[in-house]
């Protein structure tokens, strides 16, 4: 069954994206260790891959619209879909990992923050505003409310802290397709779009800059980036409605999502 063109999931269509969505936070747990300055994005790819194999998946990304990496690596000014490649991590480097897997016609997709060595003050502050904006917008989710409304609660919360949301990119509907309607905005007017109702299934994934919104997409046609060279970050949870708020897909098995947890 849809509504206004979202579909909307039985309830045995939870399981699947809860075992879809664990592997692909368990593979971000799983990639820890490896971010640190010195290692190339490529480097973090391949092991990445290679987990997407070992737990029994298929990557959803490798041949997607010609794309050919198991993940979206994207550094400090890259709001996302950066590209994997030679380019080697450095000393406070912040980075956020984008991972899709497919588990029997299913699809887990998450993203979060990574840091490179030791963390600045300026860009701790943009994690945590990114981390909280997401938190904020899946709290905001019960049937009823609207898409307008997670929008809302996200994009109040941000320019609250004086940074900005971006805008050309938003979250999506998934379940048995990478993208599906509709298009979950991080900025909106409360009581606008679509009203939310228990089985729909979409990714909420702020992209939040310290300067302002306005994006470039690099000659990759891939790769975007701050206009103004700002730092950007991003989280991202697959979310199903319940009846009395949601249900996260992509919690991270070691509650490691995120990337100020205890660091040895």
């Amino acid at each position: 069954m849809t509504r206004e063109g979202i579909r909307i999931h039985e309830a045995g269509d939870f399981e699947g994206m809860r075992r879809a969505g664990a592997i692909a936070a368990r593979i971000l747990d799983d990639v820890i260790p490896l971010v640190e300055p010195g290692i190339t994005t490529a480097e973090i790819d391949k092991f990445i891959e290679a987990k997407v194999t070992e737990y029994g998946t298929t990557s959803a990304t490798i041949g997607y619209k010609g794309y050919q990496h198991a993940s979206c690596i994207s550094i400090n000014h890259v709001v996302c879909h950066g590209i994997p490649g030679d380019k080697k991590l450095k000393d406070g480097d912040i980075l956020n990992i984008d991972v899709t897997v497919i588990l029997d016609g299913w699809f887990g997709d998450s993203s979060r923050m990574y840091v490179a060595g030791k963390l600045s003050r300026k860009s701790e502050r943009l994690i945590q505003v990114t981390h909280d904006a997401l938190m904020i917008g899946i709290e905001t989710v019960k049937p009823g409310k609207t898409f307008g409304d997670i929008g809302h609660a996200i994009q109040s919360f941000v320019e609250g802290h004086r940074m900005s949301v971006v805008r050309d990119f938003c979250g999506h509907g998934l379940g048995r397709v990478f993208h599906a309607p509709p298009n979950v905005l991080h900025y909106g007017r409360p009581g606008t779009g679509a009203v939310l109702e228990e089985g729909m299934f979409f990714t909420i994934e702020p992209m939040v800059n310290l300067g302002r919104p306005e994006t470039k997409t690099l000659s990759d046609d891939w790769t975007a980036v701050t206009r103004d060279k700002s730092l950007s970050a991003q989280f991202e949870h697959s979310i199903g409605v319940t009846a009395d708020g949601c249900e996260i897909f992509t919690l991270s098995p070691g509650g490691l999502f995120h990337p100020t947890y205890p660091q040895d």
